[in-house]
């Protein structure tokens, strides 16, 4: 089995306010993707694990068109909160904030966690405390896994250095993976690594090397869960990363990077078809 995720972030948003969809009105946008990439992806099925992560407002929408099991995609959201509903307990109060049950009420089955972007944002949190602490994210992302699995969603966690911490990239991978998933069930996580200090126009593009050493390391913390390279899946680096053993898959995020830049579903089917050979 091979797992193809694409991360939609706010893609929803149409040129003229200065985002990047061309694709379809923005209320029928997630249905029109989904749509879209299951057809394309049929064929597929028993092959491929794909996912789809979408903002919140148009996930009822994806999962009214998703179709029957057995079409390889399933719909999964941009995270969740760190606590849930509890029979007998808190029962919704949670202002602003993504539960896991919610999520799969809404008919989400996995969800994305640790995203360099979310990690980020704990970060700044922290600093406008006065607070540097990287395991203490790591610990908040563990909690929000937590409640994903008891909800009954997957989830893609995300790890990965920055610029600076590259010279100890070991030491920082393996303390986001043993923190973030100690206690977890394993049988519902896939692992992505995001090379942070790549990502952006203008920066380095990692080397088969590069990624291989992170799924090794990957491997021998996790044997039995899937390793993704979460760097950026495309057509141009399929075959290198298909070529690596440790490496079960990848996550998407643009499919067009010239002209009309954004995420095309046909693009996303055929980076999938490049990478399966």
């Amino acid at each position: 089995m091979k797992y193809v995720y694409a991360n939609l972030k706010r893609f929803d948003v149409r040129r003229e306010e200065g985002g990047i969809n061309s694709m379809a009105a923005p209320a029928q946008w997630g249905e029109y993707i989904v749509s879209h990439v299951q057809e394309g992806l049929s064929p597929l099925a028993g092959q491929l694990e794909a996912a789809l992560f979408l903002p919140e407002a148009h996930i009822i929408p994806a999962a009214a068109a998703k179709k029957p099991d057995g079409f390889p995609v399933r719909i999964g959201c941009q995270g969740v909160f760190r606590r849930d509903v509890a029979k007998g307990g808190n029962f919704g109060a949670f202002t602003t904030s993504r539960t896991a049950k919610s999520m799969a009420a809404l008919g989400c089955d996995i969800t994305i966690i640790g995203h360099c972007e979310e990690r980020i944002d704990k970060r700044e949190i922290m600093a406008a405390a006065g607070a540097n602490d990287e395991e203490a994210i790591s610990r908040i992302l563990n909690a929000e896994i937590r409640c994903a699995v008891d909800a009954g969603l997957t989830v893609l966690y995300c790890v990965g250095e920055r610029a600076e911490e590259q010279e100890h990239w070991d030491e920082v991978i393996r303390r986001q993976l043993t923190v973030g998933l100690e206690g977890v069930d394993l049988s519902r996580v896939r692992i992505a690594y995001e090379p942070v200090w790549a990502i952006g126009p203008g920066r380095p593009v990692p080397g088969r090397e590069d990624i291989r050493k992170v799924a090794c390391l990957s491997k021998e913390l996790f044997p039995q869960v899937p390793f993704l390279y979460g760097g950026g899946l495309k057509t141009d680096n399929a075959g290198m990363l298909a070529s690596i053993d440790e490496v079960d898959g990848g996550l998407v995020g643009l499919t067009r990077f010239t002209g009309e830049i954004g995420f095309y579903p046909d693009g996303f089917i055929e980076i999938i078809r490049t990478y399966l050979g």
